[in-house]
């Protein structure tokens, strides 16, 4: 009985997870904690009492966009800090991974491995890898379940959320296309969130 129990909890989780399209603007973002790739203790409401503050999810290391779109964020950082703007990086791969992700685009605010996929499941991004997805992986030799580790075939939709000092979400983006669709490579910009964080 209690294997059916933890089968059907499983099966509901997968749903919840597949079907998942992002929290919308007007809501109260979701309190997290985690550790950075400095080993120190991120807090969201910590974070936003010194302005605003963007959340960023993104899929690993071995995925271009994201690297793409983080090192951007990196080389406006100083500026975003000027307008009291915090950025916060979460994703779904190991320590090791987000020591990876930050070599590659020198992130010196805040990376977040996403233990257990809790914030990711807040805020409502996560979903779980097709067959089709699996198969683009697989042909450039990118194994998501290995770099995940314990988080398995789990990613987030590519999205950042901007988050008022009083914890309102103001500002949502959310790319929800196919890999077959060259929107699909689009990420949120440094312009995009200077002028939605006005």
């Amino acid at each position: 009985m209690k294997k059916i129990v933890l089968t059907f909890a499983g099966c509901l989780l997968s749903f919840f997870i597949m079907a998942q399209d992002g929290i919308t603007v007007g809501t109260k973002a979701p309190e997290f904690t985690g550790t950075d790739q400095k080993g120190k203790t991120v807090k969201l409401s910590e974070a936003l009492k010194k302005g605003k503050v963007v959340v960023i999810f993104y899929r690993g290391n071995w995925c271009p966009n994201c690297t793409r779109e983080l090192s951007n964020i990196q080389d406006s950082l100083s500026f975003l800090k000027e307008q009291n703007i915090t950025v916060i990086g979460v994703g779904p791969e190991t320590t090791p991974g987000v020591a990876k992700t930050v070599e590659k685009t020198r992130a010196a605010f805040p990376v977040i491995s996403d233990k257990g996929l809790k914030i990711m499941t807040a805020y409502k991004v996560a979903f779980k890898v097709t067959a089709g997805m699996d198969k683009v992986h697989r042909k450039f030799n990118i194994d998501v379940t290995g770099n995940n580790g314990a988080n398995g075939n789990i990613l987030p939709r590519p999205s950042a959320f901007i988050i008022e000092q009083n914890g309102i979400i103001i500002y949502r983006y959310f790319n929800n296309s196919s890999y077959d669709d060259p929107d699909s490579n689009n990420r949120i910009t440094v312009s995009e969130i200077l002028e939605k964080s006005k």
